[in-house]
């Protein structure tokens, strides 16, 4: 299993028909972090004519919310909505903030320019991929060690740690789908003389092969 959430929080910023229009993203996993990014910006930017928001929560994108903050409806909060939606991104909050310049953009332009605030805020983000996985520790004799470091290298199982005890300890992040196949490959090399022990399952940042349990 696994979902798309943005890298980082970012900012970004355009100006259409003397409109300043600034981007704002941000990762979030619950409504009260995502209302409180949002309080934030506002009280950023208390003299910006419209500050809109739009997030969606959860691997499922279970919990949807927007506001047009005065905008005409349907014009600015639903587009942003539609933006997060459209690249597939969840645990996310956007609020695009609006500096009128004096013309009138119309309907049409109005849901352009926050479709493209949202837009660009989440490409100056960026997107990663979270996956289920799991830690695996694998424990074996010191002259099977070679023959382990070998076949991680072949399949680009990367080895997080590695301790030195009365045996070798040796610490490997994978997909859940991934977890049968190292074990299967571990006891073969080995015939058979390994121990493992599995963490509990959780969501881990993907880049590449490697999983990171920390922000990338």
């Amino acid at each position: 299993m696994s979902y798309f959430t943005i890298k980082s929080e970012a900012v970004s910023e355009f100006e259409e028909r003397k409109s300043t229009f600034i981007g704002h993203a941000k990762r979030v996993y619950t409504e009260s972090e995502a209302r409180e990014f949002i309080d934030k910006i506002k009280a950023e930017h208390r003299e910006a004519t419209h500050n809109v928001y739009a997030y969606v929560i959860g691997e499922n994108m279970g919990i949807q919310r927007y506001t047009d903050d005065g905008e005409p409806q349907g014009t600015a909060g639903v587009p942003m909505l539609d933006v997060i939606k459209k690249k597939g991104i969840t645990d996310v909050v956007l609020v695009v903030t609006r500096y009128f310049g004096g013309i009138l953009l119309g309907t049409g332009g109005l849901v352009r320019a926050y479709s493209k605030g949202a837009s660009t805020a989440i490409d100056e983000a960026g997107v990663v991929e979270k996956v289920e996985g799991c830690q695996i520790h694998i424990k074996i004799d010191y002259d099977l060690l070679g023959k382990v470091q070998y076949v991680c290298s072949q399949n680009e199982w990367y080895i997080e740690d590695t301790e030195y005890t009365d045996k070798v300890c040796l610490k490997i992040l994978s997909p859940v789908d991934n977890i049968e196949n190292i074990k299967s490959k571990i006891v073969e090399i080995t015939a058979g003389k390994c121990e493992f022990k599995l963490d509990d399952k959780k969501f881990y940042f993907k880049l590449e092969t490697r999983l990171f349990e920390e922000e990338i």
